[in-house]
């Protein structure tokens, strides 16, 4: 297996894997690799793909009015 050296981590951002390797029930290590391996494993976004569908949506929903999400959300807590 290979091994990886990652040299001048900030202290806090070690802190915040120590944590949550803590409340994972891993070790640092361990947190750490499954951490490398999930973002290996992420496709790339296809930003051409991306533009095209935010577009497509926009002209979907075009002239169309929409409430105001903050004063249903306000509404929904009130209740």
């Amino acid at each position: 297996m290979a091994q990886i050296l990652v040299r001048d981590l900030n202290e806090e951002v070690v802190g915040r894997l120590k944590s949550r390797a803590k409340k994972d029930g891993r070790s640092l290590q361990s947190e750490v690799r499954l951490i490398l391996e999930q973002a290996a494993h992420e496709p790339k976004v296809n930003v051409e793909m991306a533009r095209a569908l935010v577009e497509k949506t926009r002209k979907k929903f075009k002239g169309r009015k929409f409430p105001n999400s903050v004063e249903l959300i306000r509404e929904d807590r009130d209740r």
